[in-house]
């Protein structure tokens, strides 16, 4: 639906409030998420369903400026208390979520109709525009990692958890069944949903998408699971890092390029089957990494979690199937019948994740289209290289404090020219927040004040 079509939108939405209404559905909630990783709703009525798409609710600016403590607000000369948008959700995108409920994502627009500059969906529409515009096709398959805790956020007892172990699944037998019920009848793709490393948390990976499509069923995954769990008496941590003395939880993203309708990571004579396209978006990421951790990592507790030794990806190189690189390739075959595609490691929950995919895409197709040249590939944990074998192959540690990520993307013209410097400064806005209050915070005190930050 495009901007100022009022008129097409009407008798669409007379059509689908028939059939939800058979469905038993009462209410419509549409999401938007904002530049600090936060999840932000807007309900109606079901009759009203139609205003919500078009022309849409109204929303202060300051949307753009929500901070992690939930209370705070990033004001700038261009984000303050004048003005007003429309918030719109698409009809295109609506799921059942069961229990008279409905959902939508939706996007920001100014009051003339006209795109928001801030608005994080469209950024990555607009990147989805300009791969489409250079014939190139990419699908996106989030994963989702998360850390079950009590009412409260509080540890729950891990007395039988073991990595990836069957007492996990056991243990909360039910929370799985039902999560995986309710996604199956929110038509949401689950590809697998298993334990992970650390005490009661789990991952969910979600079949591959286009980039904003992924990202939509990324935010409905997270609404399913958050509601599954109240059910349960739980709740669930989203943080980089929920406990000091814990793993942290990734929101690791793959994503496959298809240039005029062939691979680029398979069928060429390049490393591991790339052609020389698929070589050059692997280098258009490493190159754009440092700068881009302010958007993909950029939490005042994501640096917690960028460690050597925590398959996180700190440092800036690529391998295959290499855990501890910040680039992992994944090879096609018999076993991966998506085709070879490459995992980005270093983004974490904190992250928005459609600004998330659209500073990946948009590095990728830097790299194609500047014809950047792959370095080598890593076949070893980069840790276990001394620095002088590290600093032969330009492998680097990955900067870890906040200030410094930051500042990389403050100057980043690269990433400025992908995400706009509207969605750029919006998050520097809400990190540089998060920098004044609590940067001074240990390690104990941030995961015990923001382990539910980013919670539904």
């Amino acid at each position: 639906m495009t901007a100022g079509s009022s008129g097409p939108a009407k008798p669409l939405a007379a059509a689908a409030i028939a059939q939800l209404e058979s469905d038993g559905v009462a209410t419509l909630i549409g999401t938007v998420v904002g530049p600090a990783g936060l999840t932000h709703a807007k309900t109606v009525p079901l009759r009203r369903m139609g205003i919500f798409a078009d022309p849409g609710l109204g929303a202060s600016p300051v949307f753009h400026a929500f901070t992690i403590d939930r209370t705070g607000i990033a004001m700038s000369e261009s984000i303050g208390v004048v003005g007003d948008q429309r918030i719109r959700i698409d009809l295109g995108a609506l799921r059942i979520l069961g229990d008279g409920f409905a959902w939508a994502p939706a996007a920001f627009y100014n009051q003339d109709g006209s795109a928001d500059p801030y608005c994080s969906r469209g950024v990555l529409q607009r990147v989805q525009d300009r791969l489409d515009g250079a014939d190139l096709t990419a699908l996106v398959g989030h994963e989702v990692e998360f850390v079950l805790v009590g009412p409260d956020g509080s540890r729950l007892p891990s007395l039988m958890w073991a990595q990836y172990g069957l007492a996990g699944v056991l243990e909360f037998e039910g929370f799985v069944r039902d999560v995986t019920d309710a996604a199956n009848g929110s038509g949401v793709a689950i590809e697998q949903f298993h334990p992970e490393y650390g005490s009661n948390q789990f991952e969910i990976s979600l079949a591959p998408l286009p980039p904003v499509a992924a990202a939509d069923q990324l935010v409905l995954m997270r609404i399913i699971v958050a509601r599954v769990a109240r059910r349960h008496g739980l709740r669930v941590s989203l943080s980089p890092l929920p406990f000091a003395s814990g793993v942290g939880s990734g929101a690791h993203q793959h994503f496959s390029l298809n240039l005029a309708g062939a691979p680029t990571f398979s069928g060429g004579s390049g490393a591991q089957g790339m052609t020389k396209e698929g070589e050059s978006a692997l280098a258009g990421l490493l190159a754009g990494l440092p700068a881009a951790q302010g958007v993909l990592c950029g939490s005042v507790l994501s640096g917690l979690r960028m460690r050597p030794g925590y398959w996180s990806g700190a440092y800036n190189c690529w391998g295959t199937e290499n855990r501890e690189a910040a680039v992992r390739f994944l090879i096609g075959g018999p076993s991966n019948p998506y085709g070879a595609n490459v995992e980005v490691k270093v983004i974490d929950p904190s992250a928005n994740p459609y600004l998330a995919t659209a500073t990946i895409l948009g590095l990728a197709e830097y790299g194609i289209s500047a014809g950047l040249t792959l370095g080598p590939e890593v076949r070893v944990d980069p840790d276990s290289l001394s620095d002088a074998q590290r600093a032969e192959d330009g492998i680097v540690l990955l900067p870890n404090r906040q200030a410094d990520n930051l500042a990389a993307l403050r100057s980043s013209a690269l990433i400025r020219g992908i995400l706009g410097d509207a969605a750029v400064d919006a998050v520097l806005a809400v990190r540089d927040y998060e920098q004044e209050h609590f940067a001074g915070l240990d390690a104990e005190q941030l995961t015990e004040r923001f382990r539910m930050a980013w919670s539904l």
